[in-house]
């Protein structure tokens, strides 16, 4: 059964445990990672001074003094946790987060019982605004609801009235230090969401130059690797001065492009053009003694397809080359799909290597898909398909391989 309740973990729920590991995940150091904490416990602090007139309250009234020292007491130990409380609560197990919001709501709730004064419920503000801050919202809601309505009702049987202003105390004050928790909590979040945004681009960054370096040093080596075979053989085996320094040309003009490749590659200049890799590939082929069956023309591909289709020739052909004992090379080209084949031992290219995964990525990118394995008719088989187009293009002057 499919898990239709699935909740992204991104998405708001009122269900759903603040999370506030951003506090100690932070990359700049001790310093910014205890910056949003001592806020939250600097307000809380100031706005705790209250209870010191609380107990100034406590301490001038007309109860015994065992009963009035308790509690002053109790306002005391209740004016420290809510203090320590946005300290230690954010980064607590769930279970530690309840233990503490509970502590405080009986620290701050058992004055008013001791001294069966319901105005007294009013401190509990500070309990019931850390509840908002550790707790599920679902949750610190209800227990604000409760002790709202348990003041009223406690007035109403016990007073005979309510005295509205201590409820809009309770409610005002526990609405004014949730808004302050709010606000750290969505600013801590948008600054670890903006260091993780940075990461990610520098990842993408070095996975592109990584791509592209792969693809420019491999089909170039390879190339190079098999004309310089060639020249050695023809120097061994003819001695034919003028034609070995055809291949050396050849070979060093290729290196002046590669070079080029790579400096824009790491400038994220460098474009790949379908008609220069067909012709590279002609090249490469006929330099390693592979009969090459290619395309003459690229008019039938989608403009928008010809640089990652040419970057699908360049490793295509390149692993012919390096892992291939293919004596002919096919590639055929449709309006949104390129096909490379061989008839080569496909065993050295069975496997996605870094090459594929990366043809892989590209296709990804503009909505395509990559098909790689053993051809039926044997060799190894490469097919890249773009996204369909959005209207019906000119039939193609290639079948589209099935």
């Amino acid at each position: 059964m499919s898990a239709v309740d699935a909740r992204d973990p991104d998405e708001f729920s009122v269900g759903q445990w603040p999370d506030w590991s951003f506090w100690k995940n932070q990359p700049d150091g001790p310093r910014a990672r205890r910056r949003g904490r001592v806020a939250v416990a600097t307000a809380t602090a100031l706005a705790s001074l209250a209870l010191i007139a609380r107990a100034q309250d406590i301490a001038h009234g007309s109860e015994p003094p065992p009963l009035t020292s308790l509690a002053i007491g109790l306002v005391a130990c209740y004016g420290i946790g809510c203090m320590l409380a946005p300290w230690y609560g954010p980064v607590a197990l769930r279970r530690g987060r309840v233990t503490i919001v509970a502590v405080l709501f009986l620290l701050g709730a058992a004055p008013a019982v001791l001294l069966v004064s319901p105005y007294y419920l009013s401190d509990l503000t500070y309990a019931l605004a850390i509840g908002l801050m550790l707790l599920p919202l679902r949750h610190a809601l209800l227990l604000a609801l409760a002790t709202v309505l348990g003041q009223i009702v406690w007035m109403r049987l016990g007073q005979g009235e309510v005295d509205w202003a201590q409820v809009a105390i309770l409610v005002g004050v526990t609405a004014a230090l949730g808004t302050v928790f709010a606000l750290n909590f969505t600013i801590g979040h948008l600054r670890a969401a903006r260091e993780q945004v940075k990461r990610l681009a520098v990842n993408q960054e070095r996975e592109r130059v990584a791509r592209d370096m792969h693809d420019v040093l491999g089909h170039s080596l390879s190339t190079m690797t098999v004309k310089l075979a060639l020249t050695r053989r023809i120097l061994e085996s003819t001695g034919d001065v003028a034609l070995a320094v055809g291949e050396v040309t050849e070979l060093e003009t290729m290196a002046r492009t590669a070079l080029s490749d790579i400096r824009a590659t790491v400038s994220d200049y460098r474009t790949v053009s379908l008609d220069s890799e067909l012709s590279g590939a002609r090249m490469a082929l006929r330099a390693a003694g592979v009969r090459a069956d290619l395309p003459t023309a690229t008019d039938t591909v989608r403009a928008e397809l010809r640089e990652v289709f040419g970057y699908v020739v360049r490793e295509a052909v390149t692993n012919v080359l390096r892992h291939s004992d293919a004596e002919l090379c096919t590639v055929r080209l449709g309006t949104d799909w390129v096909e490379v084949t061989d008839n080569g031992s496909p065993t050295g290219v069975a496997s996605a290597g870094n090459g594929l995964t990366g043809l892989t990525e590209r296709l990804v990118a503009v909505s395509g898909t990559l098909e790689h394995g053993p051809a039926s008719g044997g060799g190894f088989r490469v097919l890249a398909r773009g996204p369909a187009p959005a209207t019906d293009p000119a039939p193609s002057q290639e079948a589209e391989p099935t």
